[in-house]
């Protein structure tokens, strides 16, 4: 039913993901290697997930047959995940944004986007069995405080992370954060710099092989980390 995250709406300026991301927007859209970027006024944040799909109507059809209440407009279905707000539709087809300087310092392609659960197996009852991402990971680590699933989408994840120390709960979902993926770690940590955003400095990431820093303002209230190091999820 779902064949990729096609893109993601933020509350913000356009004008900031072009610095973020090292990419300029053509006729106000703005695109990575793998996921696109849609802009709306108002409170800052992730605002929803817009999935690509082969088939808007068999879709539409599947979910009513899982359960899932679908608000169909045109060629567009919008549902609720718990809180989250869901698009579907036909792939767009837009082609990547063109980069604005050092193709290696900037961002390819969207590594991960987290949302922050208080019922996991809720998530994965909804994720999985109503959405059908595919569950490739289930991990709990104390050191951590968390417990992280990982559901592949294309060449990217959806990552559902739940705090054990909250305890399960029926409260909201919340659309959280973002992980870009760059060629070039340190090139990448260099161009933020001279264009004068606060960032971390790059550091090991859980991820064998990888490494990661964290992007402190410029991101329109997007939790936001860069990750290098690694290829393809």
């Amino acid at each position: 039913m779902i064949e990729s995250l096609d893109h993601l709406t933020i509350g913000g300026a356009i004008t900031a993901y072009e610095t973020l991301l090292g990419r300029r927007a053509v006729d106000g859209k703005l695109r990575t290697g793998n996921v696109g970027l849609v802009f709306a006024d108002g409170t800052p944040g992730l605002r929803s997930m817009g999935y690509a799909t082969g088939d808007v109507a068999k879709a539409a059809t599947l979910l009513e047959r899982r359960a899932v209440k679908a608000e169909r407009t045109g060629d567009t279905l919008a549902l609720q995940g718990h809180g989250v707000a869901i698009g579907l539709a036909a792939k767009a087809g837009d082609a990547p944004s063109p980069f604005t300087g050092d193709e290696a310092a900037c961002v390819s392609g969207l590594d991960h986007v987290v949302v922050r659960t208080p019922n996991p197996e809720r998530a994965i009852a909804f994720y999985a069995g109503r959405l059908g991402l595919d569950l490739r990971l289930d991990r709990s680590n104390p050191a951590w405080g968390a417990r992280l699933l990982f559901f592949r989408c294309g060449d990217l994840v959806v990552e559902i992370a739940h705090d054990l120390k909250k305890g399960v709960s029926d409260a909201p979902d919340q659309l959280w954060g973002l992980s870009w993926r760059v060629p070039d770690i340190a090139r990448a940590n260099a161009r933020l710099r001279a264009a004068g955003l606060d960032v971390s400095e790059p550091r090991t990431g859980r991820r064998p092989g990888s490494q990661v820093f964290t992007v402190k303002d410029g991101t329109e209230g997007v939790p936001t980390i860069f990750i290098g190091g690694i290829g393809r999820w």
